[in-house]
């Protein structure tokens, strides 16, 4: 008996490693073809995720509501990447960005501000520029497997037509393997400063303020992604501006 149950304890033991494992951040960002590494990330102080969607955490996570030093600069209507890995990164393109089965979409948000050191993400406005789901067809890819295929990184075009200055880049990644139940749903995010440049002008798109875009009962967010009715997945907050 005491085998029995040392062996299931064992057991337990690595799957809960397993799964702390698989926890991630972004970390490093790129303008183009230029690295930018950890210059103006937010660091979150570790790679444990926030699951109350109603928490201030949700804007830049635990800790984000304060600058730092660094601004990353990118041309408006210029690819830009953010890049995730598990805490602390090797930046090894062996290893996965997020593992541990941590499936489920990427998106990507921005917000104009007047002092991207400065500002508190929590009361911005975040429009949505880039996301991926859940892709049904073929391999059923899940965001977060591009990331895992893609060395950590997620490419975005900022978009041409905002004006230029500070903005904070948030980047999310919202891991399903427990969002059966209400707070199973884990987010992943990291806010970046950036600078965007080169705009020829343009208005600020209509946002929405995080926390309070999403609920704990979305079907995005409160979501059984093994059961047998589980056909397609609903990406939450707003949609992606055109």
């Amino acid at each position: 008996m005491k085998n029995t149950t040392k062996a299931s304890s064992l057991l337990l033991l690595a799957h809960y490693t397993t799964l702390i494992a698989g926890h991630a951040t972004f970390q490093q960002a790129w303008a183009g073809s230029k690295d930018y590494g950890t210059t103006c990330v937010r660091m979150p102080p570790s790679n444990s995720p926030v699951t109350d969607v109603s928490s201030s955490s949700m804007a830049c996570n635990v800790g984000g509501s304060k600058g730092v030093a660094g601004i990353c600069e990118v041309a408006a209507g210029s690819p830009f990447s953010v890049e995730m890995h598990a805490q602390p990164s090797s930046r090894s393109c062996s290893e996965q960005a997020i593992g541990g089965n941590h499936y489920g979409p990427v998106l990507i948000y921005m917000a104009k501000v007047s002092d991207a050191t400065s500002a508190d993400g929590a009361s911005a406005e975040w429009f949505k520029v880039d996301e991926f789901g859940y892709d049904a067809t073929g391999d059923k890819t899940w965001g977060t497997d591009l990331l895992n295929a893609n060395c950590g990184k997620r490419t975005f075009t900022v978009p041409s037509k905002i004006p230029a200055g500070d903005y904070l880049v948030r980047a999310e990644a919202i891991a399903l393997h427990a969002a059966g139940q209400v707070g199973g749903a884990q987010f992943y995010m990291s806010c970046f400063q950036v600078k965007v440049t080169g705009s020829s002008g343009g208005q600020v798109p209509a946002g929405v303020k995080i926390p309070g875009a999403y609920s704990a009962q979305d079907p995005g967010i409160k979501v059984d992604i093994y059961g047998n009715g589980f056909k397609e997945y609903t990406i939450p907050g707003p949609a992606v501006i055109r």
